[in-house]
């Protein structure tokens, strides 16, 4: 039976007005975890690859072994986020949101003093695991507290508001690489040891998360109904892969959110370090060496950043209003034909600085709006015992699959298209066919606009 049709009037008004003072608490303070978890995601890119170039003896090539990093640091994640999607079902929302943050904090904070890359890939690892765990958690919190019209525009808006965290993370690379240029930095703290530092910051908000931060009440009722008697496998694989139902939604949410992450960590990400070598070798031309270039060089890495990150806020809230317009299918079917051509077409023609400015929006705008279609979709395929764990699953399983995309795109570079110009630009286009397999899971995903939540 299809999904009832939604009056474009209902569509269209205020959805914020069913808010009362803890929804907007509850948004603010999710909203603020996935912002912080995403500034720690992005201050890693951005100086992963001078980070390389100082821990690495000479003669390893920083981009090859910064795939190597990043596919160790995926890894973490996608483990981390099947431990505390467990523990979310199982010990409450709130508690399992305070200690992921509080983990990707220390362990950002601790990667500035990495003497070399195998301690360096190691508190990247532990940071992977709060990173993987916060996601889950907010989004099944959010959905759960939300009034039902609000849920899908509020879990939009989270994810949206990530994007803010990505922004602030290419301000701190354009403030530091100012400061870099002016020479005036200390000489014993290298700048991508400042920005792991400036990425511990957010524990502080896990004492908030403490203080005031109550569990939903869908998950006390089921906690209540536990202790009643009543059977419930909270918080298992075992019950989510022992209901042919809650299986098919764990894998074909696992696939989708395998083509995005790919796509995201294995390509796209990679159009920093794309734009670097391109800026690098201009800005060399014009006479910049040493502080001045890799000052000038960090500077537009950071407004490429900046770029993707605008596109992303606007394909994200696009995704939001598209979803509840159409259908989630045909929404994301959109977002993955969109991110494989543009994505396509700014590793082959971004050659010129004007291009950061029109390009690469558009490849943020369809790539990370997908994303939002995540936040939406994932907590709908689940009832409250195992949502936490299902989301957490699709999101993160798919990363085990994923760390392979950043280790490959490090090999398609360093080993074959290392003879090539800028071989980085081939490896990005070769990975473009990942979004197709986006577009195949397509026809096996449930509908799930217009309707409740699942609980049984």
């Amino acid at each position: 039976m299809s999904a009832p049709h939604t009056p474009l009037k209902s569509v269209q008004s205020s959805w914020w007005k069913e808010l009362n003072r803890y929804h907007w608490f509850v948004l603010i303070v999710a909203s603020l975890g996935w912002l912080f978890d995403c500034l720690d995601q992005q201050l890693f890119l951005l100086a992963r690859i001078p980070a390389m170039r100082d821990l690495l003896p000479a003669g390893k090539d920083p981009v090859e072994y910064s795939g190597y990093a990043t596919a160790i640091f995926v890894l973490g994640w996608a483990t981390g986020g099947l431990i505390f999607g467990v523990l979310g079902d199982r010990i409450g929302r709130a508690k399992t949101m305070m200690l992921t943050i509080l983990l990707y904090s220390l362990f950002t904070g601790l990667s500035a003093l990495s003497k070399g890359f195998w301690d360096f890939a190691a508190f990247r690892f532990l940071t992977g695991l709060g990173v993987g765990g916060e996601f889950a958690v907010g989004v099944a919190l959010v959905a759960e507290v939300m009034p039902e019209r609000a849920r899908p525009h509020a879990l939009g808006l989270l994810q949206a508001l990530s994007a803010v965290g990505n922004v602030s993370a290419a301000l701190v690379e354009m403030g530091l690489s100012s400061w870099e240029r002016s020479g005036n930095m200390p000489g014993e703290w290298d700048k991508w040891r400042i920005m792991f530092l400036i990425g511990a910051a957010p524990a502080i908000l896990a004492l908030i998360i403490r203080m005031r931060l109550k569990e939903p009440d869908k998950w006390k009722a089921m906690k209540a109904a536990k202790a009643a008697g009543k059977p419930v496998r909270e918080g298992s694989y075992g019950a989510l892969f022992g209901d042919p139902r809650w299986r098919r939604n764990a894998l074909v949410g696992m696939l989708l959110a395998c083509a995005g992450v790919i796509g995201l960590w294995g390509i796209v990400f990679y159009s920093f370090d794309l734009v670097g070598s391109v800026m690098e070798k201009r800005l060399a031309a014009d006479g910049l060496v040493g502080d001045d270039l890799r000052g000038a060089v960090g500077q537009w890495k950071g407004k490429t950043s900046l770029m993707l990150n605008v596109g992303a806020f606007l394909g994200i809230m696009a995704f939001t209003k598209f979803t509840q317009r159409t259908t989630r299918r045909l929404a994301f079917a959109v977002g993955f034909v969109g991110a494989m051509l543009s994505t396509a077409v700014v590793f082959w023609f971004l050659r010129e600085p004007w291009h950061i400015y029109v390009l690469v929006p558009v490849m943020g705008f369809f790539m990370l709006g997908i994303f939002g279609g995540y936040a939406i979709y994932f907590p709908e395929l689940f009832p409250t015992h195992l949502r936490s764990t299902g989301s957490s699953f699709c999101y993160n399983v798919g990363r085990f699959i994923a760390a392979s995309g950043p280790w490959t795109i490090g090999l398609l570079s360093g080993k074959v298209f290392h003879e090539a110009e800028e071989p980085l630009r081939y490896a990005g286009l070769s990975m473009c066919a990942i979004f197709i397999v986006g577009l195949l899971v397509l026809p096996f995903a449930p509908e799930t606009k217009g309707k409740p939540l699942p609980e049984e």
